[in-house]
């Protein structure tokens, strides 16, 4: 995985059900632009919400017409799942079946786990499609230390 090749994700948990349908879509329009870029591996942190969506979105990519497409899941720690409704689980797991590969950036969820993967998504890429409405948080301080780190940021939330 090169890092000139590569885009990560990050975004918020709960996105309005209004706007999922639009938030896939434009997703599916980044991503496309990306790959006629060259850019081929695109890592998503495995959280619940935005996370979840752009891995579906570039394994739906890959399986229906760009099948050079790579996703790479950057985890906080083993097991970050566990205390998920059943469903959002299940949907984790498949995740982790289809990646290519899974990276933990840590082995227990402890305070810092989720910024030491926010900070491992941002180093490993040089682009990033967020999903960012609010200036404070997690997303809100990954967005900022990517555009700090040089990488070109596009925010479907300006888009909607």
């Amino acid at each position: 995985m090169e890092r000139e090749t590569s885009c990560c994700f990050t975004g918020h948990r709960n996105i309005p059900a209004q706007d999922g349908l639009w938030i896939r879509r434009r997703l599916r329009e980044e991503i496309l632009r990306l790959a006629e870029q060259g850019v081929h591996s695109f890592l998503a942190g495995g959280a619940l919400g935005f996370d979840t969506m752009a891995a579906q979105e570039v394994l739906r990519m890959r399986a229906e017409y760009l099948p050079d497409l790579e996703l790479v899941l950057v985890l906080p720690c083993v097991g970050q799942e566990e205390k998920w409704r059943q469903r959002d689980a299940a949907v984790y797991r498949a995740l982790l079946r289809q990646a290519d590969q899974v990276i933990y950036t840590g082995t227990q969820c402890q305070r810092g786990c989720m910024m030491r993967r926010n900070r491992y998504l941002v180093e490993h890429s040089a682009y990033c499609i967020c999903y960012q409405v609010t200036q404070r948080g997690g997303t809100a301080y990954t967005v900022q230390y990517a555009r700090n780190q040089g990488l070109q940021v596009s925010n479907l939330a300006e888009k909607l």
